[in-house]
């Protein structure tokens, strides 16, 4: 931690002054704690979360699997990294409901009067909920292998799989932090955010080849940017088999396309959604 020391007038013992950077890093790292004891706290809150996507990956897998062929490779192979980043996508919207219910609560007035960094709340709101994913990848993953799905890459590739899946939930979270905000009430956030959750993630690829829709929705799933995370997955899982990759530059480009994608979300969310909080804080 960078720091100069210097000495009070009058006073044998030094005044330790801390830079911004660190305040900041240690505001954001506090409220962070304080996310992750609410969750310990509320169990029941990290069981609904794995709950859902445990559900998910039996459902399609046992129910609709056989019932579902896709050509080049096996259909719990094809499923899982859908499964991956419906979970990580969904997961994000904690972020929001959160901060709808703290606005809701006053909890945010009470924040003000601390002296701590405008951000250190978003901060440590998406911190945790970027462990809360964390968790629930990992149950995923390990029902995964329990209804037969296997990595089929290098561990290099697995890891950055998961980072990216991680990432891309960390910057959206970002915005459905903003989104939070934006509403009047946390029962809004939950109707407002599966408006949005449900398009992205059922228009997709995620489930179904994005070829087999019609023209309108086909289009869509192609530029649609968790199409673009789930073949990204697929890749770097060395879960493709030999299934064809649509001829459009996100398909076939899947990696840069995400990268790119987290980096506009969190250049453009992240100071806006401070800026939002800022203003809220201060009225």
């Amino acid at each position: 931690m960078t720091a100069t020391t210097t000495t009070a007038p009058g006073r044998a013992l030094p005044v330790v002054i801390t830079a911004p950077a660190a305040v900041w890093f240690e505001d954001g790292w506090t409220v962070t704690k304080r996310n992750l004891i609410k969750i310990k706290r509320s169990p029941d809150m990290l069981v609904f979360a794995v709950l859902q996507p445990i559900m998910f990956v039996l459902l399609f897998s046992q129910v609709y699997g056989g019932a579902i062929a896709v050509q080049g490779t096996d259909y719990t192979q094809f499923l899982m990294a859908g499964i991956f980043a419906q979970t990580v996508v969904f997961g994000a919207t904690f972020s929001g409901s959160a901060m709808a219910q703290d606005l809701k609560e006053g909890l945010i007035d009470r924040f003000r009067t601390l002296p701590m960094s405008a951000s250190a709340v978003l901060i440590g709101r998406t911190n945790s909920d970027l462990v809360l994913n964390g968790i629930s990848m990992v149950i995923m993953m390990l029902t995964g292998l329990a209804v037969g799905w296997r990595v089929n890459s290098s561990a290099p590739e697995f890891l950055a799989g998961v980072g990216l899946l991680l990432l891309f939930s960390y910057a959206f979270s970002w915005v459905m932090a903003l989104l939070g905000m934006s509403v009047k009430t946390p029962e809004v956030i939950n109707n407002a955010s599966f408006m949005i959750l449900f398009p992205l993630t059922f228009v997709s690829n995620a489930f179904v080849p994005s070829d087999t829709l019609p023209l309108v929705l086909r289009v869509f799933a192609e530029w649609n940017p968790v199409s673009s995370l789930v073949q990204a997955a697929r890749e770097l899982f060395g879960n493709v088999g030999t299934a064809p990759v649509p001829d459009i530059w996100t398909m076939q480009h899947p990696v840069v396309t995400v990268l790119i994608g987290i980096a506009v979300m969190l250049i453009v969310f992240v100071p806006w959604a401070v800026s939002k909080y800022t203003r809220i804080s201060a009225k």
